[in-house]
């Protein structure tokens, strides 16, 4: 895995920063699409919507429900990384190819998500800033995305 400016996002929170090496190797069109969507700042401002200690954070929802999301769903491009602590994957709906602009960074070791969820990144940086993501569904005082950006974009 390359580790390249280009697959590498940046989720800036009040806590701190969080780093997120994309892999477009088992997730192209995962890869491409967040990366336009963050590049479009459509992430800039939104919350962690759902976040369930010991399990993960969910984001990316412009709402903040649970149910918005950019209007173009992607293709599902399950893979065979595990849902590890500080795994980055796609949430969905019940359809496989529902997946939209939601995603969730889990907490702890996941089994039951492997193979059903398109798994697109990985925490390299700032897993503290992950653990310090607000608790609750939804939570009353949400963790705030500020400002998400591709690194080559802003290093």
């Amino acid at each position: 895995m390359q580790l390249d400016k280009e697959n590498i996002i940046y989720i800036d929170t009040a806590d701190g920063r969080i780093a997120i090496a994309m892999r477009p190797d088992v997730a192209p069109n995962h890869v491409a699409r967040i990366k336009e969507l963050t590049r479009q700042g459509f992430y800039d401002g939104t919350i962690f919507h759902r976040v369930i200690d010991g399990f993960m954070a969910q984001g990316g929802d412009p709402d903040g429900t649970g149910t918005g999301g950019s209007g173009q769903n992607i293709k599902a491009e399950f893979n065979n990384l595990p849902h590890l602590r500080g795994t980055v994957s796609m949430a969905r709906a019940a359809s496989v190819d529902s997946a939209d602009s939601q995603f969730f960074i889990c907490f702890d070791r996941s089994p039951f998500l492997d193979g059903q969820y398109t798994v697109w990144g990985r925490v390299i940086g700032g897993m503290d800033v992950v653990d310090a993501i607000v608790r609750g569904e939804p939570p009353a005082n949400p963790t705030k995305i500020i400002k998400m950006s591709v690194a080559a974009d802003v290093d």
